[in-house]
C-alpha cells in the first residue's frame, strides 16, 4: 500500500474516534507508550526489523541473559 493511501485511512480513523468521543460524550484513553510492544511483541520485533532494513540495516536479536 502507498504511504499517501495508508495515511489517509489512519486520518479516516482519527476522524472516526473522535467523532466517536464527541457523541457518545466519552473520554480519550491513552494506552500508553508500550501498549502495542506489551500487546504483540512479535510485531513489533517485525517492525522494527522492517524499519531497519529500509536504512539498509540488518539486525538480529538475541534474549538477554538474566542475571
Amino acid at each position: 500500500m502507498r504511504h499517501a493511501a495508508l495515511g489517509k485511512k489512519k486520518a479516516l480513523v482519527a476522524l472516526e474516534h473522535s467523532m466517536h468521543m464527541l457523541t457518545h460524550d466519552t473520554g480519550f484513553h491513552d494506552l500508553g507508550d508500550d501498549y502495542c510492544t506489551e500487546h504483540d511483541p512479535e510485531r513489533a520485533l517485525r517492525r522494527i526489523t522492517r524499519q531497519a532494513n529500509d536504512l539498509g540495516l540488518t539486525v538480529r536479536f538475541e534474549p538477554i541473559e538474566a542475571a
